[in-house]
This record gives structure tokens, sequence and C-alpha cells, in this order.
């Protein structure tokens, strides 16, 4: 079974704690394009749920971005928490380039 998550790309300037209080995690996305990333913002439950399943550096995630027309595997780097209440503050995902 297969992990799938999907994104929607961040608008600049919302403060990430804006997007808490509203059940959003803001989330990284590196090298889907080149050298370029990508800002999103993920729902909670979501990510609650695949942090369940996935662990970081090892679990290939399909990642779906609508905004960009993007859908691509992704490794699951880094996970920040909230210092003592322990829940997910910030996700940074590193695409995987598919070779032929």
């Amino acid at each position: 079974m297969g992990l799938t998550i999907e994104g929607k790309q961040r608008i600049e300037g919302i403060n990430p704690r804006a997007l808490r209080r509203d059940g959003l995690i803001p989330a990284v996305l590196y090298g889907h394009s080149g050298a370029e990333s990508v800002h999103l913002t993920l729902g909670a439950k979501d990510v609650e749920n695949l942090l369940k399943q996935a662990m970081a550096n090892k679990t290939v995630i399909q990642l779906n971005v609508p905004e960009l027309s993007w859908s691509g595997k992704t490794i699951l780097h880094e996970i920040q928490r909230h210092p003592w209440k322990g829940y997910p503050y910030h996700l940074s995902f590193f695409s995987i380039e598919e070779k032929s």
C-alpha cells in the first residue's frame, strides 16, 4: 500500500501561526523542478494520519499538488514538532526523480 497526501500551494505572506490555527501544517517541497522549492500547506488530520505510517528519510510518499499540476514521489525528509506539545509543526519533502 502506497502513502498519498495532497498539498496546496501556500500563498506568500501568510503567517505560519495563522495556518496552524486554521488546522493546516506548513510544508516545503524541494527538488520538484530542479533547484526550485515550493511552499505548501497540508491538512493537520492528513498529516497526523500520514505520520502514523511514515518515517522520516525512509518512506516514499506520493504527493499531489493540484495548483502546480504536479504529482510525484517524495521522501519525507524532516518533521518538526512543537517542543512540548508534540504536534507536527512543519514538514519537508524531497522529490524523487524517476529514472527511465
